[in-house]
């Protein structure tokens, strides 16, 4: 199994997670309705971190749900864990290995919270440590670097936020996810081209804003662990607040910008980029406008709502940092200095 062959998986993965996880989605999504928790306290590392990013955005756009992002330190060297009264603690790992994000639900545990773990081994002590568990299901994953089990987490937030709403409109919509993967993955071939283009670049910054601010890091991590490229994330709005003062003619910014509601104010940056500071744009999108800026387009299927952008989005970011890792030299299958599982404290 390598890294490409991983990624063309996602499609059936996402339809297999639909069609066997979404009665037990159902079942947690009652007990929290009935909980009624304050909020939701979320703890994650890595790939799963940038997951925790999109949970932050959808549970509380469509669930009303304010999601805090735990900083498992706390819990672990400091000793000094927060209040988590009224809390739903969440724990999302792929291994379910990590012990700083284990130390989260267990203090939840003991601080009287219930516990959810969003795994892709359900056996692991993150599910041991849980009251509810949401399965991925992604199957061994044999790459270094994460992709089918980061948007299985991705799948698996989408459905609860959509089995918290009971709206049968967002479950159709969530329905035809699998195939707008299967569409994003026509960008394959073209991308092993234009990735050539940029074999020799060392740094980048990558923008998104919204429901893809977490596309924006996601896509960065790939470029690092997998291209060595610095590649720093932001979105779009922290951009501006000083970062983009180190563009110059043919610095290179890789933006994620479908329709939605910040798309406005992410063309009139792709716009400022492009036209007066002359950036080297790489943009993921499914509008015109936007792609017509780049000088490396990437265009999604068209009609994918916002919601649901950052599932197919990022999978043309994995395309792209697959193919520019192979023209670079390197070996997408074994990055340096990394491994599959990292536990930390």
């Amino acid at each position: 199994m390598t890294l490409h062959t991983e990624i063309f998986e996602q499609p059936h993965i996402m339809r297999d997670l639909l069609d066997r996880q979404m009665d037990n989605v159902r079942r947690i999504a009652e007990v929290i309705q009935s909980l009624a928790p304050g909020y939701i306290f979320l703890a994650a590392r890595g790939t799963s971190d940038n997951a925790g990013r999109y949970a932050n955005y959808l549970w509380g756009s469509m669930n009303g749900l304010p999601v805090a992002l735990a900083a498992p330190s706390l819990f672990t060297m400091y000793s000094q864990p927060p209040s988590l009264r009224e809390a739903l603690v969440v724990g999302i790992s792929q291994s379910g290995q990590s012990p700083d994000i284990i130390s989260v639900l267990k203090e939840g545990h003991r601080q009287g919270c219930r516990c959810l773990a969003i795994t892709n081994a359900p056996d692991s002590a993150l599910g041991q440590a849980a009251d509810y568990i949401i399965d991925i299901q992604a199957g061994t994953e044999t790459a270094v670097a994460a992709t089918k089990t980061y948007t299985a987490e991705l799948m698996a937030i989408a459905m609860l936020a959509v089995a918290l709403r009971k709206d049968d409109t967002l479950f159709g919509e969530l329905n035809r996810t699998p195939d707008w993967a299967a569409q994003a993955l026509e960008l394959d071939a073209s991308l092993a081209g234009s990735s050539e283009r940029y074999r020799f670049m060392s740094h980048c910054a990558v923008i998104g804003r919204g429901y893809n601010y977490a596309t924006a890091f996601e896509w960065s991590l790939k470029l690092k662990e997998l291209a060595y490229i610095v590649a720093e994330p932001y979105s779009t709005a922290d951009f501006l607040h000083g970062p983009v003062a180190m563009v110059e003619r043919g610095f290179p910014v890789l933006a994620v910008a479908p329709a939605g509601m910040v798309y406005k104010d992410v063309l009139s940056l792709l716009r400022r980029l492009r036209g007066e500071l002359l950036a080297e744009l790489v943009v993921i999108s499914d509008q015109e406008e936007a792609l017509n800026l780049a000088q490396t387009p990437m265009p999604l299927p068209r009609g994918i709502p916002e919601w649901l952008s950052p599932l197919i989005g990022i999978i043309a970011g994995q395309m792209f940092a697959y193919h520019l890792t192979r023209a670079r030299g390197l070996d997408p299958d074994q990055p340096r200095t990394i491994h599959k599982v990292t536990e930390t404290r």
